[in-house]
C-alpha cells in the first residue's frame, strides 16, 4: 500500500466544507493536530462554536473522506470548538476584557416573550457547552432574575461587582439592587451610566456569549449599548401579527441605523399545539415573522411555538431548556440557538460595515 502523506489527507479533507460559511475545513484552519502512524490518521477539527447543529454530519464525511485515501486503515475524528469573536463595525470602542461577542435580544414592542426567549437561548447555549452571561437592560422592568430563580443579591470583590450565577450563566441586573416594588424612574444619562457599569464594571470573566436582554422598543438604552462597547449583533423578538411585525421592522431600521447588524428574527408564540388532539392553532397567525425576515434580508432563526411550561418555567424560575428539554418548544429554542451561533460565526469571518456617519454624540 502507498504511504499515507499529510498532503494526501488534507487534499481528501478539502471536501468536506462548513455549510454556513461555505468554504472548506483545511481553508479555514478547522483541521488541528494531524498525526499519521502507517495507515492509522488522526486529527481534530475545531468548530467556531460548540453548538453547531452539523457537527455529527461533518464529523462522519471527514472520517469518509479519508478512510477514502489509498492506505489509509483508519480515521480517528475529535471535535472541537472555539468560538470566535465577530469582527464589529465599532471595534473602536472598549471591549470588555475576557468577552468574545456580545449580543442584543430586542423587540419592538412589549409582550412577545423577548425576556423569556433572551433567558432561554442564554441557557441552551451554556447547555451546548459555550460560556455565557446574560445582562438585564430592562432597567425599568428586571425581570431576568425571577425567570432565573435568583434572589441573592450581588457581591463586590473589592474591586469590580462579581456576577451571580445559575444554569452555568452569569447574571447582573438591576433587579437585584432595587425592591420588588421599586419603579426605576431614570432619564436617559442614568441609564447610560448603569449599562456602561454593567459592562465595565462586572468581573465576567472569559465568556464566548454576553447575551443583553434589551428593554422593548427604540430608545435609550439602544443607543447607549452602540457607543459603550463593540456589538457582535441583534437579534429580533415578534409574533405573527401584523401590530407585533410593523413594530419589529422598526426595531431592525434602528439597530441597523446603529450600526448594530441583525443576526436574526425569531417569531414568539408561533402557533399553538393542543395537548389533546395535537391540532396546531394559529392563535396569532403564522409566518409573519419569517416573510418579514424575508423582505429586510435578514436570517430567520426559527418559530417558538405558545406553551404553557414555557410561561410557567418563567415564573418559577426553571427555564423550558431546563425544565423539558426533549419539549418541541425546548427543541425551538435550542435550534433557534444553534442558528444564532452560526450567524455569530459567520459574522467573525465577514468585514463589517463601517458607517458612512455615527449616529448621534458620542458618550
Amino acid at each position: 500500500m502507498p504511504a499515507v502523506t499529510e498532503s494526501a489527507v488534507l487534499d481528501a479533507l478539502r471536501s468536506v466544507k462548513d455549510p454556513d460559511l461555505h468554504r472548506d475545513i483545511v481553508a479555514l484552519g478547522f483541521v488541528k493536530d494531524l498525526k499519521i502512524d502507517g495507515g492509522r490518521v488522526a486529527f481534530t477539527i475545531e468548530l467556531t462554536t460548540p453548538a453547531c447543529p452539523v457537527k455529527d454530519s461533518m464529523r462522519e464525511q471527514a472520517r469518509a473522506a479519508v478512510l477514502a485515501v489509498p492506505g489509509v486503515s483508519s480515521a480517528e475524528v475529535a471535535m472541537t470548538a472555539s468560538v470566535r469573536a465577530a469582527r464589529s463595525a465599532t471595534a473602536d470602542l472598549s471591549p470588555i476584557p475576557g468577552v468574545k461577542n456580545i449580543v442584543a435580544v430586542g423587540a419592538g414592542k412589549g409582550g412577545v416573550g423577548k425576556t423569556t426567549l433572551a433567558v432561554n437561548l442564554a441557557v441552551a447555549l451554556s447547555a451546548r457547552g459555550s460560556r455565557v452571561g446574560i445582562i438585564d437592560g430592562d432597567i425599568y422592568g428586571p425581570n431576568v432574575p425571577i425567570m432565573l430563580g435568583i434572589d441573592t443579591p450581588l457581591e463586590s470583590d473589592g474591586e469590580k461587582i462579581v456576577p451571580a450565577e445559575q444554569f452555568g450563566i452569569k447574571v447582573v441586573s438591576m433587579g437585584f439592587l432595587a425592591s420588588d416594588d421599586s419603579p426605576v424612574i431614570w432619564r436617559g444619562p442614568m441609564l447610560h451610566g448603569v449599562i456602561r457599569q454593567f459592562f465595565h464594571e462586572v468581573r465576567w470573566g472569559d465568556l464566548d456569549y454576553l447575551v443583553i436582554d434589551m428593554p422593548p422598543g427604540t430608545g435609550d438604552v439602544a443607543l447607549s449599548l452602540s457607543q459603550v462597547v463593540p456589538v457582535a449583533g441583534a437579534i429580533v423578538v415578534t409574533t405573527p401579527q401584523e401590530v407585533s411585525l410593523a413594530d419589529s421592522r422598526r426595531a431592525v431600521r434602528m439597530y441597523q441605523k446603529l450600526n448594530i447588524p441583525v443576526l436574526g428574527l425569531v417569531e414568539n408564540m408561533s402557533y399553538f399545539v393542543c395537548p389533546n388532539c395535537q391540532h396546531e392553532s394559529d392563535i396569532f397567525g403564522r409566518g409573519g415573522g419569517e416573510r418579514t425576515a424575508a423582505e429586510m434580508e435578514v436570517p430567520f432563526l426559527g418559530r417558538i411555538p405558545i406553551y404553557q411550561p414555557i410561561r410557567a418555567g418563567g415564573d418559577s424560575g426553571q427555564p423550558v431548556v431546563i425544565a423539558e428539554p426533549e419539549s418541541p418548544a425546548a427543541l425551538a429554542v435550542f435550534s433557534a440557538a444553534e442558528r444564532l451561533a452560526a450567524q455569530v460565526s459567520i459574522a467573525s469571518y465577514r468585514k463589517p460595515i463601517i458607517p458612512v456617519a455615527p449616529v448621534g454624540p458620542r458618550a
